[in-house]
């Protein structure tokens, strides 16, 4: 049992609240074909998914990418648009958001605004996901300026409905301040060996379950449901969980399906709960 610190009203969602899905960024389609057809199946329960080409946009449109995004914004609008959704998850469809690597603090700000540009046009994104976030408090100010400029353009454009969603990618907990400067937080990105035993932020009890985000690899199948515990009695509504692994050769283990994926949409549709 993972040693929880925060107090007792912080552990939100360990009623039947609805989990979601987060993607943090599948391959590129030509090699993922699965991964991104199976986000805009009816039903999966999708937050959001991230779109990234080559550390952000890259140089120009990408034609497989802008196929994939026009079926995931489609789902989503027949998600919102298209009769009485079963519940709430199902009725926030999946946005698409663009990469931007602010590697820890270190990319002028300039280039994150033209990267953010480009996701903008060429691929009619929702949101921005924010990777390497700092989590130190003398890296917020430059955060906010980022994140409140990057809600100036989602709300200019015609992709984004109700100002589009920003998630900053930190990986771990941060400064509490950050929670204030984006829609959501990812507070856990690592192997289930961490996770399993991992500790949550008093200050987190402060905000509902959908303003954080947990990302695990390594789960065992046999080990799903106690890792679906673990994010409900930690506040987290979006989460990703894969049995891959950072070991033989695999760079990333967030960039295929999990090979358990129809049994993790099965146990997070309508009626689950601890």
């Amino acid at each position: 049992m993972p040693h929880l610190t925060a107090p007792a009203d912080a552990r939100r969602t360990a009623g039947g609240e609805q989990l979601g899905f987060g993607v943090p960024g599948y391959a590129h389609p030509l090699l993922a074909p699965a991964e991104w057809a199976g986000l805009a199946r009816p039903g999966t329960p999708l937050h959001w998914a991230v779109l990234n080409i080559a550390d952000g946009p890259g140089s120009r449109p990408d034609p497989h990418c802008l196929e994939a995004a026009g079926r995931l914004h489609n789902a989503r609008e027949r998600a919102l648009h298209g009769g009485s959704p079963d519940d709430t998850v199902r009725a926030s469809g999946g946005r698409l958001l663009g990469h931007l690597d602010l590697a820890h603090g270190e990319r002028p700000f300039e280039e994150l605004i033209a990267d953010a540009r480009s996701f903008i046009d060429w691929y009619r994104i929702g949101g921005f996901y924010l990777a390497r976030c700092p989590t130190e408090r003398v890296g917020l100010p430059a955060v906010r300026r980022l994140t409140g400029t990057l809600h100036a353009l989602l709300a200019e454009s015609d992709s984004a409905d109700d100002g589009g969603r920003l998630v900053l990618g930190h990986g771990t907990q941060p400064y509490p301040g950050y929670a204030e400067a984006a829609d959501q937080l990812v507070t856990f990105q690592g192997p289930w060996t961490d996770y399993r035993w991992s500790q949550v932020a008093e200050w987190t009890a402060d905000y509902p379950p959908e303003r954080f985000a947990h990302f695990v690899h390594g789960v065992p199948r046999t080990h799903l449901e106690e890792a679906m515990r673990i994010a409900r009695w930690q506040g987290a509504g979006t989460i990703f969980f894969t049995d891959r692994d950072d070991r033989s050769g695999q760079s990333d283990p967030f960039a295929t399906l999990p090979r358990y994926w129809d049994e993790i949409v099965s146990r997070i549709g309508p009626g689950i709960s601890e």
